[in-house]
């Protein structure tokens, strides 16, 4: 495949594995046959791998320039990702089930919300960042395309679920927004938040810094392209 062609596809491709499930209720009844936790499992696989499909078929699209790649545009990337990594491991299981990634099946306590205090949709942020982040030094065509794409759902996303959170909720709306944020660091101040989720805090953390270590000296294998300014 040359040209647009692999890029459309993938992308068309990686769109439609996130609607389709939800036409005819697909999804319910896959979870009714296989269990919830082994359906999300191969989701979550299918939709990494995909997304890794889009943006290897993005690097071999046509190059089409709207602004140059300037050496600084590449510290942007470096210092949002370690950031995002760590809101997505803070994020999963998450005792909020109004977010991406949330335990749909737990009860949010106001008075204990754990990091939702921090951050109620810490995946949703991680993805802003990291395709924000990464539009910045990426200024052709399909990149942009790409980046702009995940970053508009990412933050166009957060609004749709407080807004679900509020139709759920009712009157317990207020308490629920009250005890979380967007994002704040008022907690880390709390001594008695801190005491409740330093430790969770701090192994999540350094399961993220891990990570984000491991992706960034295996970036230029797997994508291709060195993520060092230099």
């Amino acid at each position: 495949m040359t040209g647009w062609t692999e890029y459309t596809l993938a992308l068309t491709i990686f769109v439609a594995s996130h609607f389709l499930p939800r036409i005819g209720g697909l999804r319910d009844r896959l979870i009714g046959a296989v269990g919830r936790r082994l359906y999300f499992s191969a989701y979550g696989f299918l939709s990494l791998t995909l997304l890794v499909w889009v943006i290897v078929a993005a690097g071999r699209a046509p190059y089409v320039e709207l602004w140059p790649q300037a050496p600084w545009t590449r510290w942007m990337p470096n210092i949002a990702m370690p950031i995002a990594t760590v809101l997505v491991f803070c994020g999963f299981g998450l005792r909020n089930p109004y977010t991406l990634g949330g335990k749909r099946d737990a009860i949010i306590d106001p008075e204990k919300p754990g990091f939702a205090a921090v951050c109620r949709h810490p995946l949703f942020l991680a993805l802003a960042l990291w395709a924000g982040a990464h539009l910045v030094p990426n200024g052709d065509l399909a990149h942009v395309i790409l980046f702009g794409s995940f970053a508009i759902m990412a933050v166009a996303a957060i609004p749709a679920f407080d807004a679900k959170a509020r139709r759920t909720l009712g009157n317990g709306a207020a308490p629920y927004f009250g005890a979380t944020a967007i994002l704040s660091l008022r907690p880390f101040a709390d001594e008695s938040w801190r005491a409740a989720n330093a430790r969770p805090l701090a192994i999540r953390t350094a399961i993220g810094l891990l990570i984000w270590t491991a992706a960034l000296h295996l970036h230029t294998l797997l994508i291709g392209v060195s993520p060092f300014p230099a």
